[in-house]
């Protein structure tokens, strides 16, 4: 039992970055080739910055995930905060059991669904509703909205009510006492819904799959299409730059949070 909980972690860290380790390394491969290793070049990165199809997806993607987790990130967090008010304990759960249905759901499910719906607006007259972009953004908020309720909720839950009613007492209107108290209060579940829809968002390809259009086009699309003959070794470029780009901002995020922890230590 030792050898086997001394293997376990390391065999568990190989399985999911092995294959990362090995599209990296390969992005720098000069024969564009996955059976032998030809020498280094960044030929590939600069075939990518001049495929003007690959970075209009990735345009596409970054554009429908910052716009759905910001919408996802309001609407939740005033869904939150709803939940949170709620003095019917049987309603309050039924509310709760009910948002969490769609994170239950296949991916499959919820995208024949949501394209099922569109079909039947896109045939109503004086709703301007099309597949492509705006049918994107509906699904992406509709599927990212559970999550960021999520982790706004128990942020509510484990706020000291009393505080609210202090500032009440002292002449807040429940508006400000909610924008000076409780915001504030819940600003870590906040990012942390706003990054998990983004995340969720950019990588999200069977939802997109039923309610996209050929016009707009999200980059886990553009690559699926390129199954059908030979995925570019600019896509392994690509997806290196990507790794890299949120690593760093790992580091950043990780950083800034030592910093904060050792100015509040140095203040103590």
């Amino acid at each position: 039992m030792k050898v086997l909980s001394r293997i376990y972690i390391p065999l568990i860290f190989i399985l999911l970055y092995l294959p990362i380790i090995i599209v990296i390394l390969f992005s720098f491969n000069d024969a564009g080739s996955m059976s032998h290793f030809d020498g280094f070049s960044l030929k590939w990165y600069a075939e990518l910055f001049e495929d003007e199809t690959a970075l209009k997806a990735l345009g596409n993607s970054l554009s429908l995930a910052v716009i759905s987790s910001l919408l996802a990130t309001l609407i939740g967090t005033f869904a939150a905060f709803g939940i949170n008010k709620m003095r019917s304990r049987w309603l309050k759960t039924t509310i709760r059991s009910v948002t969490n249905v769609p994170m239950m759901n296949p991916d499959i499910v919820t995208g024949v669904s949501m394209m099922l719906l569109f079909v039947a607006a896109v045939s109503i007259p004086f709703l301007p509703i099309k597949f492509g972009q705006v049918t994107m953004i509906i699904a992406h908020t509709t599927f990212s909205l559970p999550y960021v309720i999520l982790s706004v909720l128990p942020r509510f839950q484990q706020m000291d009510k009393y505080q609210t009613e202090a500032a009440l007492d002292l002449g807040c209107t429940p508006a400000k006492a909610f924008f000076k108290v409780e915001l504030p209060a819940v600003i870590p579940g906040i990012v942390s819904g706003l990054m998990l829809g983004f995340t969720l968002s950019l990588d999200d390809f069977v939802i997109s799959h039923f309610v996209s259009s050929p016009d707009f086009q999200t980059l886990p699309l553009y690559i699926y299409n390129q199954t059908a003959h030979d995925v570019k070794y600019s896509m392994y470029a690509l997806c290196a730059l990507m790794v890299f780009v949120i690593l760093l901002l790992l580091f950043a995020v990780n950083f800034a949070g030592s910093l904060g922890r050792g100015k509040k230590a140095k203040k103590a």
